[in-house]
């Protein structure tokens, strides 16, 4: 699947935890008749995402919010225990979704994943994304160690 704009995003699941448990929610329900602003990261807890990919759009959460964004996410191929709890520790619960992409499939049809070798394994590169109802608007896809064109900052003056 390509990420190019005009794209439907890819069907897939993903796993999202909160008090009442783990839940599935189809990609094509998440995003129907929403405006999202999807970022992807590496890994939960990873150096690059958590001091300055979630921190950044926590920042610019309410500037996101107020250029008519209905959801913010933040996806990683994690288990939706951990994205919880990442989320839990910065303090996003009720602000950004935190979406677990678990075996990396969507992270596959979108065609943005790789091994990122022994240690972390097959995971989603960097990227971010502005989907409304269903259909990709603009994406922003990092070169493999950057940290440019997928930040908050870039996101709010694309939207």
């Amino acid at each position: 699947m390509s990420t190019n704009v005009g794209n439907n995003f890819p069907p897939g699941i993903f796993l999202i935890k909160d008090n009442e448990g783990v839940k599935e929610v189809r990609t094509g329900e998440y995003f129907k008749l929403k405006k999202v602003v999807l970022f992807a990261l590496p890994g939960a807890f990873t150096p690059t995402c958590s001091a300055k990919h979630l921190p950044g759009y926590i920042k610019s959460y309410q500037d996101i919010k107020d250029k008519g964004v209905d959801i913010i996410a933040c996806m990683a191929v994690n288990d939706p225990h951990v994205m919880r709890a990442w989320g839990i520790a910065n303090d996003v619960e009720g602000k950004i979704d935190m979406l677990s992409d678990s075996d990396c499939s969507v992270s596959e049809f979108l065609g943005l994943d790789m091994n990122f070798g022994r240690i972390m394994g097959h995971r989603s590169r960097r990227f971010a994304m502005i989907v409304d109802d269903n259909v990709i608007k603009k994406s922003f896809v990092e070169e493999v160690g950057a940290f440019e064109v997928s930040t908050a900052e870039n996101v709010l003056k694309n939207l």
